[in-house]
C-alpha cells in the first residue's frame, strides 16, 4: 500500500505531469493528438485504479465507472490513432469504435450519480434538479445548436458522433447537478470532477460547431486541449487525498443554500420560456417550437413535483418536530415528577415537601420514623423491607384528609403535612398514626409488628421550610431517645440540646486523639462471701481541667459517630494489660464491653487475640460483654458477630449477655448461641423483701440460666437486703455500689490485694468453675 506521503503528493504530481500535453495539444498533429488522448486517458485510468485498490477510496461504486469511462476513451482513441497512422481515413458514419467512445459519457454520468449516492439520504435526492437541468439544457441545445446548425440547414456534414456529444454532455451535467445538490459542501475531488464535466462539455460544443462549419475530423486545437484537461482532472481527483477519506455529511449553512437554490431555480425556469420566445421571433416553423415547449412543460412538471416533495418533507419534519417536542414535554414532566416524588412509594419526596412547607397559611408537620427498621432489613431482607415501606406509605396515605400531604423523606422516614393544624390537632393525629402503625403491617407475605416514633413541629406563616424540617427532626430524635413508640412536640430548647450534642461530638473526637480517657474497674463478687473474682472494665472520660463526662452522654455519641470502634479497641487492650498481673496473683478475670460496631469489624477477632497476646492474659480470663440484640438480629452484621464470638470462644474467651431481660429475651438464642454468662439488668432488682413480683422474675431468670449451664451476675446491687435476697434466690455473683464503686487501676489493685489478705479464697477451684458455663448478676 502506498505511503501517506506518496498519496498526498501523487495528485499534484499527476496534474503537473499532464499539464504539458494539455498545453501542447493545439500544436500536435492528428496522430499525435490521438496518442496524447491515449496516454492521458490511460494515466487517468491507472490513477483511478490505484486510488481504489491502494488507497481504499470511499464510494468504490462511483470510481469504478469513472475508470471504465477512461478505459473506453483510451481504447477508442487508440484504434482511431492506428487508423490514422496507417493512412486510413476515419469514417464519418457511426462505427463500433464510436459507440465505445460514446459509452464514456453514460459511464461518467453513472459515476457522478454514485458519488452523490455515497452521501446517504434518499436515493431520489437531487433527481428533480437533475431533470430540470436536463430539460433546460435540451431547450438550449435545440435553440442554440440543433435547430440552427442541423434543422435549418437540412443536413449534417460532420462526423456522426459529433452530433451526439452535446446531448451526452447534458447527461453528465445533469448527474453533476445532482451531486452538487446532494453534497451541499463540495470536496476537492468533487470540484475537480465537476470542472472536468464542464471542460468536456465546452470542448464537445466547440467540436460540434467546428464540425458544423466543415472542420476536420480531429477538431480544433482547443477541443483537444479541453478533452486532455478533462481526462487529467478525472485522474487527479482519484489521486487526491480527500478521495479516500470517509464520507462526511457536511452541509452548507441553510441561508447560503437557500439563496443559491433560489437563483438557480429562477434561471432554470426562465430558460425554457426565453428559448420559446426566441424561436417565436426568429423562426417561421411551428415545429421548431416542439422541443422547447415540451422541455418547458417538463420543467414546470418537475418543479411541481419538487415543490410537492419539498412540502411533504416539510410536513414530515414538522410532524417529527411536533412529536419530538411532545416527547420532550412528556420527558420533562416525567423527570419533574421523578425529581419531586419517591420512586418506591410514589409519595412526594423531601424536595416537594419543602415547596409545600412554604405555604403562607402555616400548619403542622409530623415526622414519622419506624422503630427497628434496620432489624427488619437484616432479618428478612431488603425486599421485605421495601414491601413494608410501601405498606406503611399506603396506611399513612389513607389517613390524610383533603389538602393534607403524606411524603417519604428517605429510608424509613415519612412526613405528614397538616395545613392550618394547631398543636392539639397535630397531637391527636400523631397519636392516631402511631396507633395505626402498631397494627400488623403486611410485608413479604407475612404480617410484621412494628412501632414508630414521631416528632411534631407546629409552624406559623412565612416559616423557613428548612428550619421547620430541622425542628421536626429534633423532636423525632427526642422521641427516639425517650424510648420510641411515642410522639414529642418540638421545643426551642431542643435546638440548644442539638448544639450541645454537636459540641460534645467535636470534643469527643479531640478526646480520642488526646488520650483523655481512663479505664475504671468495678469488682464482680461471689454472693456467698463477697469475694471479688472478676472486674468489669468501664471507660471514663476525664477532660483535663473540666468535670468528668458521664458515660450516658458520650457513649451514645461515640456509637453514633463510629468513634466507639477505636475507643473500644483501646479499652480492650488497656483492660487486658491491667488485668494480666491481677490474674497471675489472684486469679481475677476481666469483663470488657464490646459494641455492635466493633463486632461488625471483620478484623475484630484478630485484634482481640492480639490484645491478649500482647498483655499475656490467658483467653479464659477474658469475658466479652455484649447486648442480646447483637445475637438475635439476622443479616450480614449479625453473622459477622457470631463468627467472631464463636472463634474467640474456641480460643477460651467467654461471652456475657448484658442487661438480660430488657431487650428481645428470646429463649432460643440462650440455647443455640455462644453464651456463657447472663447479667441481670438492674431494673429487675427487688426493692425489698416485699417486692415479690421482681423476686419472681429474678428467680425465673436464675433457674433458666442454671438449667442451661449459664452463670448469672446481678447488676446494680446497692443494699445488703438486695444482696441477701439475691443469695436466697440462687444468684451466684453480683456487682454494684453495695460492694464497690468503679475505681481507677491503682485503687482496683489495692482492693483486690486487700480482699486477698482478708480472706483466703479457693481461687484455683473457683477459676476452674468459672471456665464452664454459669450465671452472673451486676
Amino acid at each position: 500500500m502506498a505511503s501517506s506521503t506518496d498519496r498526498n503528493r501523487g495528485w499534484y504530481r499527476l496534474l503537473l505531469a499532464g499539464a504539458l500535453p494539455v498545453i501542447l495539444a493545439p500544436l500536435l498533429g492528428g496522430t499525435a493528438r490521438q496518442a496524447a488522448y491515449v496516454v492521458v486517458a490511460g494515466a487517468a485510468l491507472v490513477a483511478v485504479r490505484n486510488g481504489v485498490q491502494r488507497h481504499h477510496l470511499a464510494r468504490r461504486r462511483a470510481w469504478w465507472p469513472l475508470a471504465a469511462a477512461m478505459f473506453c476513451s483510451a481504447v477508442a482513441n487508440a484504434i482511431w490513432g492506428i487508423w490514422m497512422a496507417g493512412g486510413s481515413a476515419v469514417p464519418n458514419g457511426l462505427t463500433v469504435v464510436d459507440i465505445i467512445y460514446l459509452c464514456m459519457y453514460p459511464l461518467l454520468a453513472v459515476g457522478l450519480l454514485n458519488l452523490a449516492q455515497g452521501r446517504g439520504g434518499s436515493p431520489w435526492a437531487g433527481m428533480t434538479e437533475a431533470g430540470i437541468v436536463l430539460c433546460t439544457g435540451s431547450s438550449l441545445l435545440w435553440v442554440l445548436l440543433y435547430d440552427p446548425f442541423v434543422m435549418d440547414r437540412g443536413h449534417w456534414s460532420g462526423p456522426a458522433c459529433a452530433l451526439m456529444f452535446p446531448a451526452l454532455d447534458l447527461l453528465v451535467l445533469a448527474a453533476a447537478t445532482r451531486m452538487i445538490v446532494v453534497h451541499g459542501r463540495l470536496t476537492w475531488p468533487d470540484r475537480l470532477l465537476l470542472t472536468a464535466a464542464g471542460v468536456l462539455t465546452v470542448a464537445d460544443v466547440v467540436y460540434f460547431l467546428a464540425s458544423a462549419d466543415g472542420g476536420t475530423w480531429t477538431g480544433p486545437g482547443w477541443t483537444a486541449a479541453g478533452l486532455l484537461l478533462a481526462f487529467l482532472l478525472i485522474g487527479t481527483a482519484a489521486r487526491h487525498p480527500e478521495a479516500g477519506e470517509p464520507v462526511r455529511h457536511d452541509a452548507v449553512p441553510a441561508p447560503a443554500r437557500a439563496r443559491t437554490a433560489l437563483i438557480v431555480n429562477v434561471v432554470l425556469v426562465m430558460v425554457g420560456p426565453a428559448a420559446t420566445g426566441f424561436l417565436l421571433v426568429t423562426e417561421n416553423h411551428r415545429k421548431d417550437l416542439v422541443v422547447p415547449v415540451v422541455a418547458t412543460a417538463l420543467t414546470a412538471l418537475l418543479l411541481v413535483l419538487r415543490l410537492t416533495h419539498t412540502t411533504r418533507l416539510s410536513d414530515q419534519r414538522a410532524a417529527s418536530l411536533r412529536a419530538a417536542l411532545a416527547d420532550q414535554d412528556e420527558l420533562q414532566h416525567s423527570l419533574s415528577h421523578q425529581a419531586r416524588h419517591d420512586t418506591l412509594t410514589g409519595l412526594p419526596n423531601r424536595t416537594q415537601l419543602e415547596e409545600l412547607l412554604a405555604d403562607p397559611a402555616g400548619g403542622a408537620l409530623i415526622l414519622v420514623d419506624l422503630d427497628g427498621f434496620k432489624d427488619v432489613n437484616e432479618r428478612f431482607g431488603h425486599p421485605t423491607g421495601d414491601a413494608l415501606l410501601v405498606s406503611v406509605a399506603a396506611r399513612l396515605s389513607g389517613m390524610t384528609g383533603s389538602g393534607e400531604v403524606t411524603a417519604r423523606l428517605g429510608g424509613d422516614e415519612f412526613a405528614l403535612l397538616l395545613p392550618g393544624a394547631g398543636p392539639a390537632g397535630a397531637a391527636t393525629r400523631s397519636d392516631a398514626v402511631l396507633a395505626a402503625l402498631r397494627e400488623p403491617v403486611p410485608a413479604g407475605g407475612q404480617p410484621l409488628h412494628i412501632t414508630a416514633s414521631a416528632g411534631i413541629r407546629v409552624f406559623g406563616p412565612a416559616s423557613d421550610p428548612v428550619q421547620v424540617l430541622s425542628d421536626a427532626d429534633l423532636a423525632l430524635y427526642a422521641a427516639k431517645a425517650a424510648g420510641k413508640d411515642q410522639a414529642i412536640v418540638f421545643d426551642v430548647a431542643m435546638r440548644q440540646e442539638q448544639a450541645d450534642r454537636i459540641r460534645l461530638l467535636e470534643r469527643l473526637r479531640a478526646a480520642v486523639d488526646g488520650d483523655e480517657f481512663a479505664v475504671y474497674y468495678q469488682p464482680i463478687v461471689t454472693l456467698d462471701d463477697a469475694y471479688p473474682v472478676a472486674v468489669e472494665a468501664l471507660v471514663r472520660w476525664l477532660p483535663p481541667g473540666r468535670p468528668p463526662v458521664g458515660p450516658d452522654l458520650f457513649i451514645p455519641a461515640a456509637e453514633d459517630s463510629g468513634l466507639i470502634v477505636a475507643l473500644g479497641e483501646w479499652v480492650l487492650r488497656r483492660a487486658c494489660a491491667d488485668a494480666a498481673p491481677w490474674h497471675r496473683r489472684w486469679g481475677t478475670t476481666v469483663t470488657v464491653n464490646v459494641s455492635p460496631r466493633q463486632l461488625a469489624d471483620p478484623h475484630f477477632t484478630v485484634k482481640a487475640l492480639a490484645a491478649l497476646e500482647a498483655s499475656g492474659l490467658p483467653a479464659a480470663a477474658l469475658t466479652l460483654e455484649i447486648t442480646e440484640g447483637v445475637l438475635v438480629r439476622s443479616g450480614a452484621h449479625a453473622a459477622q458477630a457470631l463468627l467472631h464470638l464463636s472463634a474467640l470462644r474456641a480460643e477460651g474467651v467467654r461471652v456475657a449477655i448484658d442487661d438480660f431481660g430488657t431487650g428481645y429475651s428470646s429463649l432460643a438464642y440462650l440455647r443455640d448461641l455462644p453464651i456463657d454468662v447472663l447479667k441481670i439488668d438492674r431494673s429487675f432488682m427487688p426493692a425489698d423483701d416485699a417486692d415479690t413480683q421482681q423476686a419472681v422474675l429474678v428467680r425465673a431468670i436464675v433457674d433458666l440460666a442454671t438449667g442451661l449451664g449459664l452463670t448469672t451476675v446481678a447488676e446494680g446491687v446497692e443494699t445488703a437486703g438486695q444482696a441477701g435476697l439475691l443469695r436466697a434466690l440462687g444468684c451466684q455473683r453480683a456487682q454494684g455500689y453495695h460492694f464497690a464503686r468503679p475505681v481507677p487501676v491503682e485503687n482496683a489493685t489495692e482492693q483486690l490485694a486487700l480482699a486477698a489478705n482478708v480472706q483466703v479464697h479457693p481461687v484455683a477451684a473457683d477459676q476452674h468453675n468459672d471456665a464452664g458455663r454459669g450465671v452472673s448478676v451486676k
